[in-house]
């Protein structure tokens, strides 16, 4: 090594300290990169169903998501007369992104009524918080009832038709705040204010002709805290037989009707049954879920009187309820029931509202074609289905037999004729009797015109009467 040599840095030191620089500067941000994400700061989010100021009877669920480490621990208290009692407790060996909790009423046991404080909190798994994790904490002061309301029952019906409607008159007590009667999966809610009663509640239900003969209709009352009251309604179930029917099924006839009702191109494709299950099953399907949604969306007052109008002239050709096997090829392929009836003149035939009302449907409806529906106030309607031209819109105040279109064979008709359905809360339901005028005066008009005492005690006459006889169908 020379003079020279002796005062020169070395090239290899700083070249190997510039890779450890790097290396280090590496390290820090992978550190920063896997190690970021577990010091995250979002807190988790809490929502409570119902959201209610009381607690009752009635379940609480709880909802908890975390979008970030997952959850380790949830817990549930609820404060009364200076005593904490745990409601949940759970701790979560691995991430939990989302929970569910349902408190049910045997979580309150030894509760009493009055005031309390309902607390919930769910902490994360974050390293944020000096290793703590974030912590969410919804808190409120509720009052505990666990009381159900009250129902007096002033006026029922004895007799119901199977695929039929009633009417009872009930007055619930105060506190309630939803009330009406459910039978299988249905509800048919009541409304404040027809009677000359202004606290007494009528309403008007089915027994709709899915649900068997032995199903059981309830008048409940439900409070704000969840706590219901039930009571089971006495009726004698009056038989009425149903046509079962077989239609063969042409490639014809789902050629030229049922594939145009599919409106996606390559929902045509296919073998002809499968095109006319696509129609008779998904699209009947999706329109009835639309009725139903539209017979949802009702006045709170009754906007017709008086029996309905059968379409003039007309004949019926199908009847409600109808069980119909349709076959291709000699082969059953699929079933549906008829809900309505088919009613014929003569083609183009002018069609005529049954009552007065309000159009809250207008437009094309799959199977039923152009179609018309009217609400008659308190979850009642009318359908006016297979329509070759409408003179109505939405919004459009109606009166009875006013001209609403003409009749043709849109949708799945076959022959120029007018199908007339009639729903309550958007459930389908015998049309017979509400052209009936007897069956509308003594099934209807009386309990409106009356306090509902007389109807009450003519019905537990009645009920005495048939007491020991089973319903039937």
């Amino acid at each position: 090594m020379t003079a020279l040599e002796i005062g020169r840095p070395r090239r290899g030191i700083g070249f190997n300290r510039n890779i450890i620089y790097v290396i280090l500067i590496a390290l820090f941000i992978a550190g920063i990169y896997f190690l970021a994400p577990k010091f995250e700061w979002h807190k988790p989010q809490i929502k409570v169903t119902p959201n209610t100021d009381f607690i009752g009877l009635g379940p609480i669920e709880i909802e908890i998501s975390e979008q970030g480490t997952g959850l380790k621990s949830v817990s549930a208290t609820l404060s009364a007369g200076g005593t904490e009692i745990p409601l949940v407790t759970e701790q979560y060996d691995q991430p939990v992104m989302e929970k569910k909790i349902t408190l049910v009423s045997s979580k309150l046991a030894g509760v009493k009524e009055g005031p309390a404080v309902f607390r919930i909190s769910a902490r994360d798994r974050s390293l944020w918080n000096f290793f703590r994790g974030n912590e969410a904490v919804l808190q409120k002061n509720v009052t505990i009832d666990i009381t159900p309301p009250t129902i007096e029952l002033i006026a029922d019906d004895p007799y119901i038709s199977f695929g039929g409607c009633g009417l009872i008159v009930y007055k619930p007590s105060a506190d309630a705040v939803t009330s009406g009667i459910k039978i299988g999966d249905y509800f048919f809610p009541g409304y404040k204010g027809q009677t000359k009663d202004p606290n007494a509640y009528i309403a008007f239900f089915a027994h709709p002709y899915n649900v068997p003969p032995e199903g059981k209709a309830v008048l409940v009352a439900t409070d704000k805290a969840g706590n219901t009251r039930q009571m089971k309604l006495s009726y004698t179930l009056k038989d009425v037989k149903y046509k079962k029917s077989t239609i063969p099924i042409s490639d014809e006839f789902i050629q030229s009707k049922v594939a145009p009702l599919l409106n996606d191109v390559g929902a045509r494709q296919g073998s002809p049954k499968d095109i006319f299950i696509k129609v008779n099953h998904a699209l009947r399907k999706q329109n009835d879920d639309t009725i139903r949604a539209v017979g949802q969306k009702t006045a709170n007052s009754m906007l017709w009187s008086g029996p309905f109008s059968q379409l003039s002239n007309s004949k019926v050709e199908a009847n409600f309820a109808d069980a119909r096997t349709y076959m291709y090829k000699e082969q059953a392929i699929d079933t549906a029931y008829h809900l309505g009836f088919d009613l014929s003149v003569t083609k183009r035939y002018p069609v005529e509202a049954a009552n007065s009302g309000v159009v809250s449907f207008v437009g094309d409806l799959g199977i039923y074609g152009n179609a018309v529906i009217i609400d008659h106030g308190l979850g009642l309607s009318t359908l006016y289905g297979h329509l070759s031209s409408i003179d109505v819109k939405e919004g459009d105040p109606i009166k009875q037999q006013q001209i609403i279109g003409k009749t043709g064979e849109t949708g799945l008709a076959v022959g120029d004729h007018l199908h007339f359905g009639v729903y309550l809360q958007g459930v389908p339901v015998l049309p017979l009797e509400w052209w009936d005028q007897k069956w509308i005066k003594d099934n209807v008009t009386a309990k409106l015109d009356s306090s509902g005492t007389d109807n009450a005690e003519e019905s537990k006459t009645a009920r005495s009467a048939k007491a020991g006889r089973k319903r039937r169908r």
